[in-house]
C-alpha cells in the first residue's frame, strides 16, 4: 500500500499525523506492506525570517495579532503534540525557510532514509530549536543520518534537489492541497490534517480490503468440500 504525505517541516501538526499515522500502523497487520512517501510542500516558500525574530513574534505578525495570543495558541498547540509523545518547545524554535531542509529529504530518500530524515528534521525544528536553513546544522544532521558526506556537501551548495521539490508543490496544486499534513492512500483516498490514530486505523482498513476483494458466497448452504488435512474426501 502507498502512502503519499505532503507536509511541511515547520509545520507542528505535520509532525502530530506523522506520529499519529505510525500508530496506527502499529495495530495494522500488514504494516509492512506499506511505502511511505513523503512529498514537499513549503507553508511559506518565500519566508526570509529576521535574525533573532521569536517564532511567537513571528506568528503575531503574519496574523495580525498579539505575542500573547501566539503563546496561547502554541502552548495549546505543544499540549497536543504531548498528548502524542513529543516535547514541542516553541520558546526555542528558530523561523527558517525550509527548502534546503526539503531538498535534504530528497537526498535521503535516494539512500532509503527519507523517513528518518524527516522525523530528525522534525524533531530538530520543532523540539531542539535549531536552524534548518544552517548549512553546518543540517550538515550535522545528514550526518547522524549516515548520508555520504560528498553529495550532502555538493547539495548544500548548489540548488540539487530543488526541481524535485517544486514538482512535489506542482502535484500538491494539481491535487488543491490548501494545507498540510495531507495523506494520499494509493492514489484514491485523501485525509487532511493531523486526524486521530482511530481514523488512520478504519482507512488503512479500507484501503487495503478494497485493494484486496474476498469473494463473496452469492446462496445456498456450503457444500460438500475436501478439507486441507483431507477430511471429508
Amino acid at each position: 500500500m502507498k502512502i503519499e504525505i505532503w507536509s511541511d517541516i515547520l509545520c507542528p501538526f505535520c509532525y502530530i499525523g506523522k506520529r499519529r499515522l505510525e500508530k496506527a500502523l502499529a495495530t495494522f497487520e500488514h504494516a509492512a506492506e506499506v511505502d511511505i512517501q513523503w512529498r514537499s510542500f513549503e507553508l511559506d516558500p518565500n519566508a526570509n525570517p529576521t535574525p533573532g525574530e521569536s517564532q511567537y513574534a513571528l506568528l503575531a505578525r503574519k496574523y495580525g495579532n498579539t505575542e500573547a495570543w501566539a503563546r496561547q495558541m502554541s502552548a495549546n498547540m505543544a499540549q497536543s503534540a504531548a498528548e502524542e509523545g513529543l516535547a514541542f518547545d516553541f520558546d526555542r524554535v528558530v523561523p527558517a525557510n525550509s527548502l534546503r531542509a526539503h531538498r535534504l529529504v530528497h537526498l535521503a530518500a535516494h539512500h532509503g532514509r527519507q523517513d528518518a530524515a524527516k522525523e530528525r528534521l522534525f524533531k530538530a525544528y520543532l523540539e531542539e530549536g535549531l536552524d534548518i536553513n544552517d548549512v553546518p546544522t543540517l550538515t550535522r544532521l545528514a550526518a547522524e543520518l549516515q548520508l555520504p558526506a560528498e553529495e550532502v556537501n555538493e547539495l548544500l551548495t548548489s540548488s540539487k534537489f530543488e526541481q524535485q521539490v517544486r514538482y512535489d508543490e506542482y502535484q500538491a496544486q494539481q491535487l488543491n492541497i490548501r494545507g498540510v499534513p495531507y495523506f494520499v492512500f494509493e492514489d484514491k483516498y485523501a485525509v487532511s490534517g493531523a486526524q486521530p490514530t482511530e481514523l488512520f486505523q478504519e482507512v488503512l482498513a479500507k484501503v487495503w480490503d478494497e485493494a484486496r476483494p474476498q469473494p463473496v458466497q452469492l446462496a445456498g448452504p456450503d457444500g460438500a468440500t475436501c478439507g486441507l488435512d483431507g477430511s471429508a474426501c
